[in-house]
């Protein structure tokens, strides 16, 4: 945080600094650091009255002054804010060493710190990266009644939707700015490129299409997302007759024909050690299915699709895969990718042609449609950041040409076009995917069924099957649970600001 022409800035960074010294709580601390002194020296105060001999006018008039600015900075319960904003967030335990977090958990304790810090305008890179969607909506939360100004650069959507009061949209060299949130933006962009004319016809093809499923009510939502289920047999012809490929955009040509059998999973169990994570888990996956696992990190969504592909065994239940599935799927924890290649040799093996399912495509091109331009498609695998694996992945994943997609967050640290070119990929592919994200736009756009943790501390591995796209789910789960079920459960949402 600095502090310039009497107002304070605060920055989160992709990659922010710690104090490697001090552990997660002492970062934390840091945030309050100034007000934290105030707090002793009033009950230092407090003890020094108790003396007979004190400068009661002085100190006094010091413990005045101190009041006013703890009384301003809505701090006397400074260490259960402390403790709420660390749980919201779910920052590593307190007393954790900083320099043995993964870099999800480093941003997580950077944001909390800077959020306490209050600073005048905060400057958010990606705030809502590495987060699940609870810690997502104590954030959107906070954020809307925050005192001072933000600016984000973020590819959240849905944060976009809710959050945002003007867009300023960066693209070759210019900057739009557009009054509203994303669903304004999208209304208002494409008024702009119809101005253009011709030469941006896709994007506004594609803005359309992402027009016309913002402007439908949740029943029409939800019956596109069945009528999908029912149409299989038509889009595998269609994806058959349609030969011609935009190679400007992801392109998921279509499998194998799938069978009437996909996936049938009877009272799965899988854990580790003594913790279950799945317990007694059924579902079945129709044809045409796209399936959206949601919940926090570390409760199995991962470990569901090893135990899918065979890399781990079942601790018990059944598993039956139909005999026409092919699955497309990379582990992500996999070592066998060369770093000294670049990553176009990685996808391509050097050929300037490759195939991609049953259909041949150029590679450059194919590369290209997932984010890596000119000279980033020479990049060394080796020196990839944590984005450009997970787009790599992406890439190499599709490129396997099944009907079955197992995709593990594939939406993180994709721009927005990108996003969108994906999700109409999805929709237009005649299979299945199971898909793994915390994208919740995403999730409601190409969502036919969710497969979410509901667990709590009675119950740890409660998983929950629900047909319908994301809004349905986070619907029907108020139905079920109570209208406490929308708001973050691990806390009670609490400001941190004052009016």
């Amino acid at each position: 945080s600095c502090r310039g022409h009497g107002y304070t800035v605060g920055i989160l960074l992709q990659e922010p600094p710690l104090n490697e010294e001090k552990t997660v709580l002492g970062n934390v601390q840091e945030g309050v650091g100034e007000i934290y002194g105030k707090i002793q020296r009033f009950n230092e105060i407090s003890e020094e009255m108790a003396s007979p001999d004190a400068d009661f006018d002085t100190l006094l008039d010091e413990m005045g002054k101190l009041q006013e600015a703890i009384d301003a900075a809505d701090a006397w319960d400074l260490d259960s804010q402390l403790e709420q904003a660390m749980d919201a967030l779910r920052c590593p335990p307190p007393e954790a060493d900083v320099r043995v977090l993964s870099g999800g958990e480093r941003r997580r304790v950077a944001l909390c710190k800077l959020l306490l810090q209050k600073p005048d305008l905060l400057l958010l890179d990606e705030p809502t990266n590495h987060l699940d969607a609870e810690s997502v909506l104590w954030l959107e939360q906070h954020l809307k009644s925050y005192a001072g100004a933000v600016l984000a650069v973020t590819h959240d959507r849905y944060f976009l939707d809710h959050v945002a009061e003007w867009i300023a949209e960066v693209d070759r060299g210019h900057l739009y700015p557009y009054e509203g949130n994303y669903s304004t933006y999208l209304e208002k962009k494409r008024a702009r490129l119809e101005v253009q004319g011709k030469k941006d016809q896709k994007l506004s093809k594609r803005l359309t299409e992402e027009l016309e499923w913002v402007r439908s009510n949740a029943k029409g939502r939800q019956t596109k997302s069945k009528a999908r289920l029912n149409r299989y047999e038509e889009m595998a012809a269609e994806a058959e007759r349609t030969r011609k490929l935009d190679f400007e955009e992801i392109q998921i040509p279509p499998g194998p024909r799938l069978g009437s059998q996909v996936i049938e999973a009877r009272n799965l169990r899988k854990g580790y050690d003594d913790r279950v994570l799945i317990d007694e888990l059924s579902f079945s996956l129709p044809r045409n299915g796209i399936v959206g696992v949601i919940g926090p990190n570390g409760v199995g969504k991962t470990t569901l699709f090893k135990t899918i592909v065979g890399l781990e065994p079942l601790d018990g239940g059944e598993l039956r895969i139909g005999e026409s599935v092919k699955i497309s799927y990379v582990d992500q924890s996999r070592g066998g990718i060369d770093p000294n290649k670049s990553l176009w040799e990685v996808v391509s093996d050097g050929l300037d042609f490759i195939q991609v399912g049953q259909v041949e495509m150029p590679s450059r091109a194919y590369v290209s449609a997932f984010g890596f331009k000119g000279p980033d498609q020479q990049k060394k695998a080796g020196v990839l950041s944590g984005g450009e694996r997970n787009r790599l992945n992406l890439a190499m994943t599709l490129k396997q040409g099944g009907n079955l997609l197992l995709l593990d967050e594939p939406t993180n640290d994709l721009d927005v076009e990108t996003l969108s070119s994906l999700e109409n990929a999805l929709l237009e592919f005649p299979g299945c995917a199971v898909v793994v994200s915390h994208d919740r736009w995403f999730l409601d756009r190409v969502a036919t069924h969710i497969l979410s943790y509901e667990g709590t501390e009675d119950d740890p591995d409660n998983w929950y099957w629900f047909e319908g796209n994301f809004d349905a789910y986070e619907q029907n789960k108020v139905e079920r649970l109570g209208p406490d079920a929308a708001k973050p459960h691990r806390v009670t949402h609490r400001r941190l600001t004052r009016d």
